[in-house]
């Protein structure tokens, strides 16, 4: 039985599917917080827009509780889960935090990729949408920084989860 491995980072550093790769190559099961709150509440834009970050934020909490004390995952955390309250510290005490450390050339084009469909992200374009990006990366950075390990997140799923795996 193997305590719970977290990835964490920005929106678009591709957190779920590293997870789904890391779990594969390590024969663990993968959660994805963001997909399991959906799972509950419907589509995450249309809930943010309806009931706020804070509701989502404690939907996001009760989720990640429920998964502290499980073996053999891998979670996929939302960019801001370990920002909120003590979800950061939890997490460390649960298992590895692993920050995925998305260089900006690479972030960039992913977030627009994603064709603004984040909450805190909505109809930004061009230099509105890096600045929100960098001011958000700005206030997360501290939490980021406090994970168990940091690791290159630039690359394919399968290159990132190896350096995952070889580091842990």
């Amino acid at each position: 039985m193997a305590r719970p491995i977290f990835l964490i980072g920005f929106m678009c550093s591709g957190k779920t599917r590293i997870g789904r790769a890391l779990a594969e190559r390590m024969g663990l099961q993968h959660v994805d917080i963001d997909r399991v709150v959906e799972a509950r509440v419907g589509p995450l834009v249309p809930f943010f827009q309806a009931q706020g970050e804070e509701a989502f934020r404690e939907m996001e909490w009760t989720v990640l509780h429920e998964l502290l004390d499980q073996q053999d995952l891998v979670v996929s955390t939302g960019g801001g889960t370990p920002t909120v309250g003590d979800n950061l510290t939890r997490m460390l005490v649960a298992g590895p935090v692993v920050f995925l450390d998305v260089s900006m050339g690479v972030l960039m084009p992913r977030i627009i990729r994603s064709g603004g469909d984040r909450p805190l992200l909505l109809g930004l374009k061009g230099e509105a949408l890096r600045e929100r990006v960098e001011t958000l990366l700005a206030d997360r950075m501290p939490a980021y920084s406090g994970a168990t390990l940091v690791v290159d997140g630039d690359g394919t799923p399968e290159e990132v989860a190896q350096r995952i795996q070889e580091v842990l």
